[in-house]
């Protein structure tokens, strides 16, 4: 009987004093084990534990929107595989590649957001192969290689073949430089040193009666000029031997540049 009330006693002591830390913060009190009672727990002891409350990590985001680049090229160029993708690659993160994206993820149960996170990489990767130079540059947008020696003097129309580049280069220095595309094994582009001898903004093809706007002719039939077929199928197509520029502004600017007489070299 008198264990039993000096227990009472203590809890009574216990629970009508607090004690506080040296920055006022309270303490819980101290907890007595009561015989025949299961011990108290302090409410730390109800948190759930870090292992119930950690969220699943986030794939961390490679691209998106606005990014540019050759890895940006390589993702355009999957998507183009898996039929997600019909323009480009263009180099470019844009609006109908954020939606490829999106509509990738969509299909596969990923969270729809349009950026290229790791999850969704490694997917296209299982379902992919691995894109060949011409896949990557299939629309263009190639880096242009180091310009033939006979481009460095004069005004010239510098034509590379093996970078499908033409740079309008006036007294060795690069004025622009813009994807080009050429003829196909049956009607191959011919390779040399020309010059510009007549110059047809409107012109129309009388042998296969096909518009080639921005001529510029520099060997018999042969021509640079702007190509509707370049601009919607890139690499896809061939000419009858010309030289063909998919960007109209570009090959615009450069027509009203250009004049009769002007030097061409093409090679590669």
């Amino acid at each position: 009987m008198r264990k039993t009330a000096a227990v009472l006693v203590a809890l009574v002591a216990v629970s009508a004093c607090t004690v506080r830390t040296a920055d006022g913060e309270r303490q819980s009190p101290v907890h007595i084990d009561v015989p025949g009672r299961p011990a108290t727990t302090s409410p730390a002891d109800d948190r759930p534990s870090p292992a119930r409350t950690t969220r699943a990590a986030v794939p961390a985001v490679l691209w998106s929107r606005g990014d540019t680049g050759r890895d940006v090229r390589e993702l355009q160029a999957r998507l183009r595989q898996v039929a997600w993708l019909f323009d480009g690659p263009t180099g470019t993160y844009d609006d109908l590649t954020e939606r490829a994206v999106r509509g990738f993820q969509g299909k596969r149960g990923l969270p729809q957001t349009g950026r290229t996170d790791t999850v969704t990489w490694r997917r296209l990767l299982r379902m992919t192969h691995e894109p060949g130079k011409w896949d990557l540059y299939l629309m263009g947008g190639q880096p242009a290689g180091a310009p033939d020696p006979r481009c460095l003097t004069g005004r010239v129309l510098c034509i590379d073949k093996s970078s499908r580049t033409l740079r309008w280069m006036i007294g060795g220095r690069t004025v622009s430089t813009m994807s080009v595309r050429f003829g196909s094994q049956y009607t191959p582009t011919r390779e040399g040193v020309f010059q510009v001898y007549w110059k047809s903004r409107h012109h129309v093809s009388t042998l296969y009666d096909s518009p080639m706007p921005y001529a510029m002719f520099f060997s018999g039939g042969q021509a640079v000029h702007y190509s509707y077929d370049f601009a919607a199928r890139g690499y896809a197509g061939a000419s009858h031997g010309c030289v063909n520029v998919r960007d109209e502004a570009a090959i615009a600017a450069l027509y009203a540049q250009v004049r009769n007489g002007d030097k061409v070299v093409v090679y590669g």
